[in-house]
């Protein structure tokens, strides 16, 4: 893995929302990098600032109120950060792609898939003609599994099944053959069924088309089947990152050994799931000490006064928690 190249590197990234009761961080300098044809899982609760992540590495946080504040999002050592509005244009959908969550909210309803998908092909190939277009977003639909193609083309999205509609965001944001692809809890809104037809067909397509896959998710389950590397967010800060081997051989912090906990497991009769007491703190609530302390059952008076640093917990491991400290130095 080391020898692969960092397509997308993260670096120290912090987005801020300017409210009416102040700048509220909701991602706080946090540091990944995705390799080449690598599937990487970002994993935490909701409100952890996954999405914001995501949107900000794609220029798509909303301005205002919200701002790329500090840090770089390297591409190919490019800094998307820096680039204007009409740059970034058109470095989105044809270098860096992403699938949203709901996909009957990102399609237009008004559209034809047809439409829709030779729309993001032309913004990006101006001179290829109206039948080299078609031909290409028949090319991407069925390369996502869709039968009946061509007749595909003219439907609109009210037609088509929710697995469908996911298949045709896949299809829209492969068509340009872009070099990291951001997915944004792609199965949410699916059935378990075609939950695994989605991921297996994501997988497949990151096998066949060398496409680094950025994966965001609260499933474990989802991020065990589909991810070779794991970051783990909370409060909008990284609290650990490993191999997918490492995190559920060996998780080091409290928080990752929650999650890992919650996921049921068949092998075994419970009474009760297993839950995380409390919530998700509010971004900006926090302002001293471990963001996870509230939460936390190994917490002392240190976690309450003194935020934790991510410090190395094994080869390619990192945690931030006061418990792992000893173990090595700071990560800088």
């Amino acid at each position: 893995m080391s020898e692969r190249k960092k397509l997308l590197n993260v670096k120290e990234l912090e987005t801020t929302f300017f409210t009416d009761d102040g700048a509220v961080v909701a991602v706080d300098r946090i540091s990944f990098h995705v390799h080449e044809g690598e599937i990487l899982g970002i994993v935490g609760e909701s409100g952890c600032g996954k999405s914001v992540t995501s949107l900000s590495v794609m220029g798509l946080v909303p301005n205002p109120p919200g701002k790329v504040t500090h840090g770089e999002i390297l591409l190919d050592d490019k800094d998307l950060a820096k680039l204007t509005d009409k740059e970034m244009r058109n470095i989105r959908g044809k270098d860096v792609a992403m699938i949203f969550q709901e996909p009957m909210t990102s399609l237009n309803p008004l559209y034809t898939i047809g439409n829709q998908l030779s729309e993001a092909i032309t913004l990006h190939n101006k001179s290829w003609s109206k039948k080299q277009v078609q031909a290409r977003a028949i090319e991407m639909l069925k390369l996502v599994g869709l039968p009946r193609a061509e007749e595909l083309m003219k439907d609109y999205p009210h037609q088509l099944s929710g697995g469908m509609r996911q298949r045709v965001m896949i299809a829209m944001a492969l068509v340009c053959d872009p070099k990291v692809l951001i997915a944004d809890e792609p199965t949410t809104a699916l059935d378990v069924t075609i939950q695994a037809q989605i991921l297996a067909l994501m997988k497949d397509l990151n096998t066949r088309l060398h496409t680094a896959v950025m994966l965001i998710t609260h499933d474990l389950g989802v991020v065990a089947e589909t991810c070779e590397r794991v970051v783990v967010m909370y409060a909008g800060q990284i609290v650990e990152q490993a191999s997918v081997r490492d995190i559920f051989k060996n998780p080091q912090h409290p928080y990752t050994q929650g999650l890992i906990q919650s996921v049921p497991d068949m092998r075994y009769k419970k009474d009760s799931l297993y839950s995380i007491p409390g919530n998700v703190p509010k971004p900006g609530s926090i302002t001293t000490g471990c963001r996870f302390a509230p939460r936390c059952a190994f917490v002392h008076e240190r976690c309450t006064v003194e935020n934790p640093a991510l410090y190395k917990a094994g080869q390619a491991h990192e945690a931030r928690c006061f418990l792992v400290e000893e173990k090595a130095g700071v990560v800088q």
